[in-house]
């Protein structure tokens, strides 16, 4: 039975009891009541409100779900056709919990791109926004060591 349903049976008793008003134990179950029926119809809202909150999650999960599908899908070909071209990246596994990502400012665009380690051990990528060729050359890098110092690889 619904929330408004036994608020109903409620009143229904209520009434069946014919309740003196003008004492102050009539006045106040009527009032109570009344509060009660307010409260009900306040749950009743809420609950829609969430049924209807629910729903668009699910819609926004789905939608999400197919963005990432297209986004993170690594066996397309890189011409986006979605045939059955041969591609390099078949093998290619990124791990979002283990692997590092770095950022890259375009210098055309100045558009910030986030690469991987598979991806700077390519060598060069096209820019995403502006299509200009982002080339990484790691020979003149020189890091730091776990003494402090810098060494040359």
């Amino acid at each position: 039975m619904k929330l408004s349903e036994k608020m109903s049976y409620l009143k229904g008793l209520l009434d069946g009891m014919e309740i003196d008003t003008t004492t102050k134990e009539g006045k106040a179950l009527v009032q109570m009541t009344e509060v009660m029926q307010e409260m009900v119809n306040c749950v009743d809202d809420l609950q829609a409100q969430v049924d209807e909150l629910s729903e668009l999650c699910d819609i926004l999960d789905s939608d999400l779900g197919e963005v990432e599908e297209d986004l993170y899908d690594f066996d397309d070909c890189e011409c986006g056709c979605d045939c059955d071209c041969e591609d390099d990246d078949d093998d290619y596994d990124f791990d979002f919990d283990n692997d590092e990502l770095y950022e890259v400012c375009c210098p055309e665009c100045g558009d910030t791109v986030i690469l991987d380690d598979y991806m700077l051990e390519e060598g060069s990528i096209d820019c995403p926004n502006c299509g200009s060729c982002l080339e990484f050359d790691f020979d003149d890098v020189e890091l730091a060591d776990s003494e402090g110092t810098e060494t040359e690889e």
